[in-house]
């Protein structure tokens, strides 16, 4: 449920897997992960990804206000797409967001030559999109249209 799950059988199904996990290392990843990807419940017994669930999961996100501008990092090969289709969250169950210039590049970098979207959050959000944020300030939402769109020529 919310995309927990239960620690105490994902150690055994992990070694049974031949992968070596013990509470010790889950609770060093969560901590020392620069993402901050993950999360352990509040009672220690679950953990989760905060954003990016694949799996189809319902996780509590409360709507909130986005920034005026938010950014999305891309690379180019895919420009033609996203300005044909809009930001959409392809295999996973939201779009995700930055609100700093620096991270959108460095996400772009991982997928080619980094080209970096501005997206109007502010009118989206008067329009009636919702936004959410991940516990690790990553924001997300179901897709952007491109009409919200524009590339950012920032270097």
């Amino acid at each position: 449920k919310q995309g927990w799950g239960e620690i105490s059988k994902l150690i055994p199904l992990a070694q049974k897997n031949g992968t070596l996990l013990t509470l010790e290392l889950i609770k060093d990843v969560v901590e020392t992960n620069d993402k901050k990807r993950f999360a352990i419940s509040e009672d220690g017994l679950f953990i989760r990804a905060v954003q990016g669930h694949s799996l189809k999961t319902t996780v509590g996100y409360q709507p909130i206000k986005p920034p005026t501008i938010l950014y999305h990092g891309t690379a180019t090969r895919f420009i033609d797409s996203i300005f044909d289709k809009g930001l959409i969250p392809n295999g996973r169950q939201y779009v995700h967001l930055s609100q700093e210039y620096k991270t959108a590049v460095n996400v772009g970098n991982r997928h080619g030559k980094a080209v970096v979207l501005t997206v109007d959050s502010e009118n989206m959000f008067s329009d009636g999109f919702e936004f959410y944020q991940a516990d690790n300030g990553v924001w997300l939402t179901l897709a952007v249209p491109v009409n919200y769109l524009k590339i950012n020529e920032k270097k």
